[in-house]
């Protein structure tokens, strides 16, 4: 056993997982070796046409089988039809033991219980939200679940530390020769960021489509000399579940105040000025900082360089609007978002790797100035929990946090101080998913406090006089005014989640809950 740089005692090895590198902070892991090639292979026996007749045919053709590794991207989110559908195929192959490499599953994705129970799954490497991750809190995998960031995951993956046997991507629009788009079809996804590194360094890539059209494909997203077969299906995905209509700004007053806090101290930092690079997610707070900083903007004159990460229709206007020059949209999350990308050349689609990976040349996350992130809980190291819930169970990715948070000049967690009887201030987080010494700042509806590191910051916001500035403790007692102390979560000793940070080092484990 080993307490690592984030204060967490973790096992040098752990069963189902291995060898345990431990976190020693931000940093601290340099890059090693080169980057992992993918066999070479020739078309000479489907010189003008990968199509094969359904799923079954694509498996056989790639070569799969029990034990090996197989991966699938988010882009079709709540609407995906092509995880379930590829592994109710292996099952009836009589294919088992598989690892599954998802860049997130979710709620649409419990019909894969099943197959988890009768051994055709043997391990996730990926988010697991909802109803897979709670059958993995309760014991329900036999080896731990494995958790990387939006950018731990290419690096992982062009690293050579996880080998792709077969990658299946869903794509909105094909071609018979495998060039792929999500700008256009009817369950049209916009980005296929997420995508990328799986058709470049899988070994075999097979292309799943519900809009198979003459050659070549417009709005080429990945290109044919990456995909070995391609199979035409009815449906890939329910477009209610990929994206929706709008999304929209938080109304509640509560939310407001966090997010006008937040934008006040964006206002307050040298980093708000012309040029100015931004992320925020698609949650309501998030956007509704966007808005505050949008009106600042304008009233200033300010005009930023880009917009980066998953892309709403928000992005979009202010784009219009020419208050950012350019979006780097690694995922669309509205209608609007797809419509842009296929129509606006300023509105680029970058791969994950582009995105946030930290073992390339350098990543779009390292050239931002500002992001606005949520958590499930924050504590007085400034630590971050955003995998496990309060009663400790295993619900949520870790998606770009560590990856934005470690690349941004300005890194602000917008949270409520409780949800519910909840506290979302704690004295430490029950899992650490992102150390607190890449954030800044936690903003609460109860005031702003500063990481002590960035005394930059809290002169800053001191001179601006109108950032309502406390402590973590203060949070913290305040939090715990309200709620009294909260019993802890109570766990066996079994390992059944690893949280990796963005370098590949184990940042905390998550362990099995107790049956009550």
């Amino acid at each position: 056993m080993a307490i690592n740089a984030a204060g967490r005692n973790i096992p040098d090895s752990i069963p189902g997982y291995g060898e345990v590198r431990h976190f020693k902070g931000h940093d601290r892991r340099p890059p090693e070796g080169n980057r992992f090639g993918k066999r070479n292979r020739t078309a000479f026996n489907t010189r003008t046409d990968k199509t094969l007749p359904d799923i079954k045919a694509a498996i056989s053709a790639s070569g799969l089988k029990s034990g090996m590794t197989i991966s699938f991207h988010h882009h079709l989110r709540n609407g995906d039809f092509v995880v379930n559908a590829v592994l109710d195929a292996c099952a009836e192959m009589g294919i088992k033991d598989l690892v599954i490499f998802p860049t997130a599953l979710f709620g649409v994705h419990k019909h894969l219980t099943k197959h988890i129970k009768s051994g055709v799954i043997r391990q996730i490497m990926g988010s697991v939200n909802g109803p897979i991750g709670q059958l993995a809190s309760e014991g329900g995998m036999s080896v731990p679940v494995v958790l990387r960031s939006h950018g731990g995951r290419p690096r992982a993956v062009t690293s050579g530390e996880v080998v792709i046997d077969v990658a299946f991507i869903a794509a909105p629009t094909a071609d018979k020769y495998g060039n792929l788009s999500g700008a256009v079809g009817r369950s049209a996804c916009g980005s296929l960021g997420y995508a990328h590194s799986d058709a470049e360094y899988a070994q075999c890539v097979v292309a799943i489509t519900d809009n198979l059209i003459p050659y070549p494909a417009p709005c080429i997203h990945i290109p044919q000399f990456f995909v070995d077969f391609v199979v035409s299906v009815d449906s890939i995905g329910d477009p209610a579940g990929i994206v929706s209509g709008t999304t929209r700004v938080t109304r509640d007053p509560m939310r407001l105040l966090i997010a006008r806090n937040a934008a006040k101290l964006i206002e307050a930092t040298p980093y708000f000025r012309d040029g100015i690079s931004f992320q925020t997610g698609a949650g309501g707070i998030s956007l509704a900082v966007a808005a505050y900083v949008r009106d600042a903007m304008r009233e200033k004159g300010i005009k930023g360089s880009f917009g980066l990460g998953g892309i709403t229709e928000f992005f979009v206007d202010m784009m219009k609007e020419g208050l950012f020059e350019r979006l780097l949209d690694v995922q669309s999350f509205d209608l609007a978002a797809v419509k842009s990308i296929g129509e606006n050349p300023n509105h680029v689609e970058i791969s994950a790797d582009w995105y946030a990976n930290p073992w390339n040349a350098g990543c779009a996350v390292n050239m931002l100035d500002t992001v606005v992130l949520g958590a499930t809980e924050v504590d007085r190291d400034f630590n971050v929990n955003v995998n496990t819930e309060a009663d400790g169970a295993l619900l949520h990715g870790i998606g770009g946090h560590q990856d934005t948070a470690a690349g941004a000049q300005l890194t602000i967690i917008t949270t409520p101080l409780l949800r519910g009887r909840i506290p979302c201030a704690v004295d430490s987080v029950y899992t650490v998913s992102t150390p607190g010494e890449v954030v800044d700042a936690v903003v609460t509806e109860f005031g702003v406090a500063i990481n002590p590191r960035r005394q930059d910051l809290i002169n800053a916001a001191k001179e601006a006089g109108d950032v309502p500035l406390v402590t973590m403790d203060e949070l913290i007692e305040t939090a715990e005014k309200f709620t009294g102390p909260m019993s802890p979560v109570e766990t066996e000793d079994r390992i059944i989640g690893v949280v990796e940070y963005r370098d590949g080092t184990v940042i905390d484990v998550v362990r099995q809950l107790k049956k009550k």
